[in-house]
């Protein structure tokens, strides 16, 4: 009988309960106890089955859950005695930052303390077990959401010892999405005060607590170490490139296509493939994310299912207000060629508006990039990875942001699109300057003032073009002109259209009196480098070529 699928469910007991589609990952319980790690960071994209896995390794080891065999029977934990006497053998303290999303510090800080004051609820049974003093339990009682900060930061710190007191074993504590708080917090701009709050908070719950056996922390991003991890030298740091349970999170491909032949579709995996294949964790390529698969499953066609399981807006922001070498480098992984990049995984948030390496290794984290190669450094140069978009559904997701960019005067860019293929001038100007003119400040960090440096404006229009008219057009850039100067080449598919050869340029005062003017050198230049020799060596006639200057001072626009 095939097994329901189940849309969105985390729990590892439901999952089993109800016979629903569930790929065994028990090897992970096995591989992580064996390690001997005193605390674990694991890094992987959101939906890859963190929260599953947490839910199966709290299941698996809490006293709360002694005796619960039919949970594991048939999995592959199950298959060692020695692990067998190991499930429902600890107290487990089971916390999440998932829901704390917040816009200010003093909200996300109440947030996750009322998490913490939950945990304390649910074993109050401690301030009557006779294990705890008068001086304990006053304390206890103060556990809340507005607890003071040196309750909040010993709180797990204590609650660990009480429970090792209750049932003579040291606790495991499990903590989902650790870096949540982090991320809007940088979005928030209260950066500072949280990573405090929660340095002090992981220092006495996992570097200084006598109580703890083990640990795990899982998130989507490897937070710096500066950040909120200084005092802890007992972190084992797993991300994306690392080899260690390479296979634990995500489908293999070999997984996948053994779901399409019980589901029926065995005729449909170069279709899964091409829309889903691409994550790559450690040596381990052909990794699929679990929540697309599902959704494929239950409905039994291809989709943007995983992309559209978040608004992706940090993702955008910084790729909208980056600088002029980021949109480049973005606009050769849209045209699909890989981008050759130093990485640090270490997440530094406070550089994510001045750092492209940080927002490289964000976007690796994220799950929005692959690593395709690894060039190994040479004396003291940094490594160098080949980076690439991870699949097609990722592909279209950047592509909706690129024209949402253009999203509020959507209807001018598409006539300037309209225009600029029928080679109406006069129209193309029109609405260009429309366009700018509202959408200028949108490219803008806040830092440099867009009508000084109209590069993040136009970098981002050349993206819309790619976006737009990449069905019809094959769009290449010449970047050997300097900084403030662009030239773009769309040549057509069908060979019977015209090619165009767009130059912009910023208006050089001292120079040029004229927007006309400098209309007038962009063209030059056109000429003077002769940009057309490419076309005209594959088969283009002269008159086949359309030649475009765009002359930018401020917000205005002149084409020519």
């Amino acid at each position: 009988m095939t097994r329901r699928v189940s849309i969105g469910r985390q729990d590892f007991e439901k999952l089993r309960m109800n016979n629903n589609f569930y790929i065994d990952k028990t090897r992970f319980i096995r591989e992580w106890w064996e390690s001997d790690d005193d605390v674990t960071l694991i890094t992987r994209p959101r939906r890859f089955g963190k929260t599953l896995t947490m839910s199966m390794v709290e299941k698996f080891f809490s006293n709360e859950y002694a005796g619960r065999t039919d949970l594991f029977q048939g999995l592959s934990v199950w298959e060692d005695e020695a692990y067998r006497r190991l499930q429902g053998a600890y107290p487990v303290i089971f916390l999440t930052f998932a829901g704390v999303k917040e816009t200010s510090f003093s909200n996300a800080r109440k947030k996750i303390c009322e998490g913490i004051a939950k945990l304390f609820d649910k074993y109050d049974f401690l301030l009557d077990s006779g294990k705890l003093n008068d001086r304990e339990k006053k304390l206890y009682r103060k556990v809340s959401g507005d607890m003071e900060d040196y309750i909040a930061a010993d709180s797990l710190n204590a609650l660990s010892g009480y429970l090792m007191r209750y049932y003579g074993k040291k606790v495991i504590i499990l903590l989902d999405e650790y870096d949540t708080p982090m991320q809007e917090a940088y979005v928030g701009g209260y950066w500072e005060e949280l990573a405090e709050f929660i340095r002090n908070l992981f220092n006495a719950a996992f570097k200084t607590n006598p109580y703890l056996e083990r640990a795990i922390m899982i998130g989507i991003t490897r937070v710096s170490k500066e950040s909120i991890f200084s005092d802890l030298n007992n972190l084992e740091v797993v991300t994306t490139t690392s080899e260690k349970y390479a296979d634990c999170f995500g489908f293999t491909e070999e997984e996948v296509f053994q779901a399409l032949d019980e589901y029926e579709m065995p005729e449909r995996k170069s279709e899964v493939k091409r829309w889903y294949d691409g994550f790559c964790f450690g040596n381990v390529k052909d990794i699929y994310n679990p929540w697309s698969i599902i959704n494929f499953l239950d409905k039994k066609k291809a989709g943007d299912y995983w992309t559209n399981t978040s608004s992706n807006s940090l993702v955008g922001k910084l790729l909208r207000e980056g600088n002029v070498d980021l949109k480049q480098n973005f606009e050769q992984l849209l045209s699909g060629q890989h981008l050759s990049v130093e990485l640090d995984e270490q997440v530094v948030y406070a550089q994510l508006d001045e750092n492209e390496a940080a927002i490289w290794s964000l976007l690796l984290a994220g799950g929005y990039l692959r690593v395709v190669g690894y060039r190994e450094p040479e004396d003291w140069a940094e490594p160098k990875y080949e980076l690439a978009l991870t699949n097609l559904e990722v592909r279209r997701m950047f592509c909706r942001m690129v024209k949402n960019w253009f999203g509020r005067n959507q209807s001018d860019y598409s006539d300037f699109i309209r225009a600029l293929l029928l080679g109406d001038k006069k129209a193309m100007n029109r609405y260009m300057n429309r366009v700018a003119l509202q959408t200028f400040s949108y490219f803008d960090t806040g830092k440099h003032p867009s009508g000084e440096e109209p590069e993040r404006f136009y970098h981002g229009f050349v993206l819309g073009l790619l976006v737009e008219l990449a069905d019809r057009y094959i769009l290449t850039s010449n970047r050997e002109s300097g900084f403030g100067r662009y030239d773009v080449m769309l040549e057509p598919k069908d060979p019977k259209e015209d090619a165009m050869i767009l130059e912009f340029k910023v208006q050089e005062q001292e120079e040029e009196k004229d927007l006309s003017d400098t209309v007038a050198a962009a063209l030059a230049q056109i000429d003077e480098k002769q940009y057309e020799a490419g076309l005209i060596a594959r088969g283009f006639r002269k008159e086949q070529i359309r030649k475009y200057g765009f002359a930018f001072c401020g917000k205005k626009v002149l084409i020519g």
